[in-house]
This record gives structure tokens, C-alpha cells and sequence, in this order.
């Protein structure tokens, strides 16, 4: 009798465990399909930033720059956990946030908006750009490439729905992140002169290691105008709880810091101690990108990497062609300019324009526009967390959008943000 009801706790007892089991995976699974304005802000932070920028620098400085990589997403954490939590608080965007502020906000908003929106778009679709004329080595020039890459992502955008980003988004992140990950593992096989990798000649002295160091941050993880377009995700597919609003975000934005250290020891580990420079064109740079992921997974991998570096950077191109639209639409409207201006549709056709222009007429290679793009949005960043300060200390209601530790690194942030402008403007 002793055993059988024994047998039958044990029975319950798996049964109990079972369920546990589900309910957990079930949790897990809810928190996934969750996910959308976090992979977003992955997903344009993921590009440029991580698949050049990165690598670049561990090619050129070998481990020195992890500790700026740590650092840009520490200092910069304040403003970009801003975006998705002011719009779960206020159930309106940071551009509202900046209404409140004054009138002159949003005319300043606009005009940081308008200065650095070509050339962002324009850095992020020269390099993808680079990735097509890898995978189908025809002879088109990168300006011709971005034309076509430019125009399909307008299609894409005025014919679609923003569920169509979101699904694209999670495959991609999913495909880049494993990938990315797997070779920096494999990248350890082989004998690392680890006392070299942490030997480098870098010194804010040197003109050309604060340029690129300049460029790097302006990026890392990504620009502060992604704290603006986050709010704006958030609206446009709002979590079913705020617990989630917060996975989500922690999800990109820890993501982002890991993936791009996983690219610089990448770069580094393959390129640091050689003698081999990275290219300046769009479709050379591609083509040693693609090498070294092949070199530590194996050549079987080729095209698994191709696709997925390339499916990384035509959504980045996407999500930025979605994002700065719809900033501008809403400071239009703050602005109460012409209805036809007050249009994400309107400022889709400029940007796609603008951004023709300036690949055509006004840019020679691919590494002469991301700098370009990268050190006019590291400039621009002390505004924008200036402004976003604000914002959060509007009538003395801090206390809701960042804690007091949030509150203190927002300011050192600024600080550090504003001296490294006027040392890079004055030197």
C-alpha cells in the first residue's frame, strides 16, 4: 500500500514537472513573438556599426577598443532605454516629449533630423550595396547597386505593412547572431598572441586614432536617433505588458554589445597581426568581411554568411528608410507644416532621393561615407542627449523615466559626449 501510494506521488509529481515544463516553454515562446521594436533597434544598430566599424577596429588596434565598445553602450544606455520607456509611460513618442519642451526643440529635433538622415541612409546602403556586388559579382558600380537596393526598399515600405519588417527582423537577427558567434568561438582555434592583441599603438594624440575613434562611437551601438525611432516602434507594435516592453529591449540592446565585440575579436584575430589592409570600396570591404567569417568557419559556410550579411544590411537600409520617415512626419505635423509634408510617404521619396544624389555626385568610396556619416552623428549626439535630458526633467517628473543612477550616467554621458566633440572640432 506504502509503494502504490508512492508510486502514484511520483506519478503527480512528473506530471506537476511536466506542466511546469510547458508553462515555462510557453512563457518563453510568448516573450519571442513579443519581441519586435527591440530586434527594430537591433536591427539598425546591427550594420554598419558592427559589420564594418567593429571589424575595423580589431583590424587596426587588435583588442585596445572592446573598452570603448563597453564604454559607448554604458554612456549611451540612459537615452536609448529612453525611447521605448517614455512611449510605454506617455503612450506618445519622444517627438511629443520634445513638443513639450518648447517649439524651438522641435525645430532643433528637425534640423539634426534633416542633417544626419542622408547620410545615414547613405552609409548603411553603400555597404549593402557592397554585400550585392559580392553575391552576384556582376559589374555594376556600388552608386548603381544602392539605386536599385534604395528604390526596392521604397517599394517594399509604401506596399507593405510594418509586420512584414518585424518577421524579416527576427530571421535575420536570428541567422547574423548564431553565425556571428560560431566564428568568434572557431576564431580561438588557432594560437592568439593574446599579449600582441592587447599591445596597440593607439593614442587620442594621434590625429587619425581620434578620428576613428570619433567614428567608432558615433555608432556604437548605434546613433542617439535610434532612442527617438524606438518610441516610435513602440507605438506602432505596443507589448501586451510592460515586463515585456523591458525583455525586449534588454534583448537589443545587450545583443548589440555583444555581437560587436564579437566582431572586433573577429577582425582582430584575423587581420591585426597581417599584413593586409581592409578596403576602402564597398565591394572589396565585402568581399574580406565574407573571408573572414569563412576562414574560422570553413568554406561550406560561404553562403550561409553572404546571405546572412547581406540579409543584415538590407534590413538596416529598411528600418532606417522606416524610421527617419516617421520622425519626420511627426515633427511635421509638431511644426504644422503643409499637409502634404505632414507624410512618411513624403519623406520617404526625399530621403530615397537625397540619398541618390549624395551616393552619385558627392561620394567616392564606401569608407570615405561611413566616416563621413559616423563623426556628423557623434556631433550631433550631445543635442540630442542634451535634448532628451530635458525631456525626462520636464516638471521635475524624472523619477518615472530613469532612476537616480539612470539620471547621474545621463549627465556624465553628455559631459563625456560634449568634451570628445570640442577635442575632435579643436584638434
Amino acid at each position: 500500500m506504502h509503494e502504490f501510494k508512492r508510486s502514484i506521488q511520483l506519478n503527480n509529481l512528473r506530471k506537476d514537472q511536466h506542466f511546469v515544463g510547458l508553462f515555462y516553454f510557453y512563457g518563453v515562446l510568448s516573450k519571442l513573438k513579443s519581441l519586435g521594436p527591440g530586434l527594430l533597434y537591433a536591427g539598425a544598430a546591427v550594420g554598419v556599426s558592427h559589420l564594418v566599424q567593429s571589424t575595423r577596429a580589431g583590424a587596426q588596434y587588435g583588442y585596445i577598443l572592446i573598452v570603448a565598445i563597453i564604454l559607448a553602450h554604458i554612456l549611451k544606455y540612459p537615452f536609448f532605454v529612453l525611447g521605448p520607456r517614455y512611449a510605454k509611460n506617455k503612450n506618445q513618442s519622444l517627438v511629443f516629449g520634445f513638443a513639450e519642451i518648447g517649439n524651438w526643440a522641435i525645430w532643433v529635433l528637425g534640423i539634426l533630423t534633416v542633417t544626419t538622415m542622408f547620410t545615414i541612409q547613405a552609409a548603411v546602403t553603400i555597404v549593402t550595396a557592397g554585400l550585392v556586388q559580392k553575391m552576384t559579382g556582376l559589374g555594376l558600380s556600388s552608386a548603381n547597386f544602392s539605386i536599385i537596393i534604395l528604390i526596392t526598399c521604397l517599394c517594399i515600405l509604401q506596399i507593405g505593412k510594418f509586420k512584414i519588417l518585424d518577421h524579416l527582423m527576427k530571421v535575420v537577427m536570428i541567422v547574423l547572431s548564431i553565425s556571428t558567434i560560431v566564428a568568434f568561438f572557431f576564431s580561438f582555434r588557432t594560437n592568439i598572441d593574446f599579449t600582441a592583441m592587447t599591445q596597440s599603438s593607439f593614442s587620442l594624440s594621434d590625429d587619425i586614432d581620434l578620428s576613428f575613434l570619433v567614428t567608432f562611437v558615433g555608432w556604437m551601438p548605434a546613433p542617439l536617433d535610434i532612442a527617438i525611432w524606438h518610441s516610435i516602434w513602440v507605438l506602432v507594435k505596443p507589448e501586451k505588458q510592460s515586463s515585456d516592453s523591458n525583455f525586449d529591449f534588454k534583448v537589443g540592446f545587450y545583443g548589440t554589445a555583444f555581437l560587436g565585440i564579437c566582431f572586433l575579436v573577429l577582425g582582430a584575430h584575423t587581420l591585426y597581426l597581417s599584413d593586409i589592409t581592409l578596403e576602402a570600396s564597398a565591394g572589396g570591404f565585402a568581399a574580406q568581411l565574407i573571408d573572414i567569417f569563412v576562414s574560422n568557419l570553413g568554406g561550406s559556410f560561404y553562403w550561409v554568411i553572404t546571405i546572412a550579411a547581406f540579409t543584415t544590411m538590407f534590413s538596416t537600409t529598411i528600418t532606417c528608410l522606416d524610421a527617419m520617415p516617421r520622425v519626420m512626419e511627426e515633427v511635421s505635423s509638431k511644426m504644422k507644416l503643409n499637409q502634404k509634408i505632414q507624410s512618411k510617404s513624403f519623406w520617404r521619396y526625399i530621403l530615397t532621393l537625397g540619398t541618390i544624389i549624395l551616393l552619385l555626385f558627392f561620394v567616392k568610396d564606401m569608407k570615405q561615407m561611413v566616416s563621413f556619416a559616423t563623426t556628423v552623428s557623434f556631433l550631433t549626439a550631445p543635442i540630442l542627449a542634451w535634448l532628451c535630458w530635458k525631456v525626462v526633467n520636464k516638471d521635475n517628473k524624472s523619477t518615472a523615466l530613469w532612476s537616480p543612477f539612470e539620471h547621474k550616467l545621463a549627465i556624465l554621458g553628455i559631459l563625456v559626449l560634449s568634451i570628445l566633440s570640442v577635442v575632435y572640432i579643436v584638434f
